[in-house]
């Protein structure tokens, strides 16, 4: 490993590599902000911002992708989080595409060690929305209450909208950024749940079972990121092994 570097090296496996490389995933955080335990997948730096060895994270992105199409082929509930503004919509239209739950907003303490009362939050939401579509709001209630209703309908969409039908803890978490989700890292943990975690250099590898190491500032990472682990999942419900260069070529923008 070098102390600083002109640009990210050019021998490396094709496809994934290459993949990585072309969305900005070797992109890390200053030197001050690196957890000691990515310290081995820094290349070098160019400036004052670390550089990710895709040679390694690239290497560690395959085990965790072979995990995912496990997953699929095991029909696994997978739980997508990511709350930071600039990637709530990639996070809900991953979730969406395979029809998975998801926290694209604020996390709620407790959403998985203490699921039983979130579930009842998740019913009640069912439940309105069912007595909406079905005109008893309209037939039961004065407008007053009728507007205090729709606030509370809102206001559960917002908080837990994206975990509608999921009836238990998920079997694993797909988490954008570890470092800003730890609290649902830690819950997960707690629990024995296994964390995809796609990671930059400030976040604590030995938080997650099954690594993503790369830029999680930047869209079109984040976006290269869910769309490989959405075509992992998905090819294993069909059976058939996803390729790197596969899972490569549509980066979300």
């Amino acid at each position: 490993m070098t102390d600083t570097v002109s640009e990210t090296p050019k021998k490396a496996p094709a496809n994934i590599v290459e993949a990585l490389f072309q969305v900005g995933a070797h992109f890390g955080y200053s030197r001050s902000r690196r957890h000691a335990s990515m310290r081995d997948f820094i290349f070098g730096s160019k400036g004052k911002t670390d550089i990710l060895d895709l040679t390694q994270t690239s290497a560690l992105m395959e085990e965790t992708l072979a995990t995912v199409r496990a997953f699929g082929s095991n029909g696994k509930t997978l739980l997508f989080v990511g709350g930071k503004p600039e990637v709530q919509d990639l996070v809900r239209e991953s979730a969406t595409s395979i029809e998975m739950p998801y926290v694209a907003g604020r996390w709620l303490g407790g959403t998985l060690t203490n699921f039983p009362e979130i579930k009842k939050r998740i019913q009640r939401l069912q439940s309105l929305n069912d007595d909406k579509e079905a005109g008893v709001l309209e037939r039961k209630y004065t407008k007053k209450e009728r507007v205090l209703l729709g606030r509370e309908i809102d206001r559960l969409e917002e908080r837990i909208g994206g975990l509608a039908g999921m009836e238990r803890v998920p079997d694993a978490l797909v988490v954008v950024d570890t470092r800003a989700e730890e609290i649902a890292v830690h819950e997960a943990k707690n629990l024995g749940i296994p964390v995809v975690g796609i990671m930059n250099s400030d976040c604590d590898l030995d938080q997650v079972s099954h690594p993503l190491i790369g830029n999680d500032a930047s869209r079109e990472s984040v976006g290269f990121f869910l769309n490989s682990v959405v075509s992992a999942y998905r090819d294993g419900m069909k059976g058939a092994p996803a390729t790197p260069a596969k899972e490569a070529e549509t980066p979300a923008s």
